[in-house]
């Protein structure tokens, strides 16, 4: 006979919670200015509900995580080691955070920012 260990529930994490992970791992990355709504209409609804994960989705299908991540970059910077660093960052913060691997990070570069030398 075996002994099997009751289940004591299931466990849910809402898309959002990934995304303000994902979000506060984007902010750290060098090189990067902020995260960007994906597109106009996008953005005027996330002001408007004053939304602080705005320029991250989150998909969960068959139980794997897809993030994509809209950043705007400094200029100057190498914009492909800045990304990299981008989908390392996250991938590894969102999967230590839930202990779920992470399926896909995809970085979409919105814009670039020159700061002022003044």
């Amino acid at each position: 006979m075996s002994e099997r260990e009751p289940s004591l529930g299931r466990i849910e994490v809402a898309p959002t919670a990934i995304a303000s992970i994902a979000n506060e791992a984007v902010l750290t990355c060098y090189g990067v200015v902020g995260t960007a709504a994906k597109d106009l209409a996008t953005g005027i609804a996330n002001v408007l509900s004053r939304e602080s994960k705005r320029g991250i989705e989150v998909r969960v299908e068959d139980g794997q995580i897809f993030i994509d991540v809209y950043v705007i970059i400094e200029y100057g910077t190498r914009i492909a080691a800045v990304a990299r660093s981008v989908m390392n960052v996250v991938k590894y913060n969102v999967e230590r955070a839930l202990g779920v691997p992470v399926a896909e990070v995809n970085v979409h570069v919105e814009g670039l920012r020159i700061s002022d030398i003044d």
